[in-house]
Order: C-alpha cells, then structure tokens, then sequence
C-alpha cells in the first residue's frame, strides 16, 4: 500500500520506504490531498512548551503555523493514518484531541481518533524525546510504555529541552535535525500504523 508522509525532510528516512510519497517543505505538504494515508509530522515551534516564550521575545503567535497542523490532523481523519507531535503540544487542547496518559495505552477520543503518549528514546533515539501519536482509522499497536527515571537517565536532551527536570540542563544537547529525525525501529512502527489505515471518507 502506497502511503504519503508529511511534513518530512525529503532527504530523511522516509525517502529509503518503498511506497512512500514524500512531502516536504519544497512541495508544501499543505497541498497534499490524498488518497493515500499518512504518517505526518506537522511543525511544532508554535505548538510546543516553549512557543510561549517565542511569542513573547518574537512575536510568533502561539499556534500560528500557516494551517500545518490543522490540515495534517485533517488528512488523517479523510485519509487514515498517524499524527506525531511533541508531548504537552498545545495543539492538543487547540483542536480538542484525547489527552494521553503518561502511564502509556491508547485513549480514546469523541471523534474517534486515539492518542497515546510514548518515548522515542525506546526506540533508538538520542534523545528521550517525549512524544504524542493521533491515530484514525488504523491498527493501534502495543508500544513500548513508560519513562525512565530522568535522572538515571543517559539519554541525551533535545534541542529545545522539552520537559527537562531542574537540575538536568547538564546533559549534552542534541542538534535540530538529529532531534527531529525519526529512529529507525520507531518510523516503522509509524509506517506499518499508516499501512493498516482503512479509509476514513
């Protein structure tokens, strides 16, 4: 099954997925209008912990980020398929989206879509990378639950520190672009969700 993914590097790991049709920031993946499903991974600046502070120092308006997020969690709900953002995105709340619960499983929401909460740490990456997946019409699979204690910890931080305990800003940080990439063992788990997409409309 052809899948699409959006908002992705086009030279990233979904370039190597047979049957993917990339999207990236030079195709705009805002026009992507199906009919395939999709993993997406919509911008998250003014979305995540620190977009306050972005606003206050820039000007960039919380949650203005050109209609990115609202058209991902859209072809999710028309086309099937998995939504990725940071943890606590305040997209969540913004768009009415089921909370998910830290202690891990899938939460349902009125609009019948799932949410979970999940660490991609657990899957190869650098960073612990506390993440949240939105999911319609697809196969929920089990996932690798739980934290780590943060400070037994060797993980390293993400660029923007997301949900850094005091005391812990030591850590060595990881760059944007590795903090963004998707591990390997994790995309295919995005992937195979997508794959599983029965089509919403």
């Amino acid at each position: 099954m052809v899948i699409a993914a959006l908002y992705v590097y086009a030279d990233g790991p979904y370039a190597s997925v047979p049957d993917c049709d990339v999207w990236d920031v030079a195709r705009d993946a805002r026009g992507y209008d199906g009919p395939h499903p999709v993993v997406a991974h919509p911008p998250c600046s003014r979305w995540c912990r620190l977009a306050g502070l972005v606003e206050a120092r820039w000007g960039h308006k919380r949650g203005d980020d050109g209609g990115c997020f609202a058209h991902a969690l859209s072809c999710v709900r028309r086309f099937g398929g998995v939504l990725e953002h940071p943890a606590y995105s305040d997209a969540w709340t913004a768009f009415d989206l089921p909370r998910p619960s830290r202690s891990g499983g899938w939460q349902r929401g009125m609009c019948g879509g799932w949410s979970c909460h999940v660490e991609q740490g657990r899957y190869g990456h650098p960073a612990k990378k506390a993440t949240w997946l939105y999911a319609y019409g697809t196969d929920l699979p089990d996932l690798r639950w739980g934290s780590e204690a943060e400070s037994a910890s060797k993980a390293l931080v993400s660029w923007c520190g997301n949900r850094v305990s005091p005391g812990m800003e030591g850590r060595p940080r990881v760059g944007k672009r590795a903090a963004s990439v998707t591990p390997p063992k994790f995309l295919d788990v995005l992937v195979t969700m997508a794959r599983s997409a029965r089509k919403a409309a």
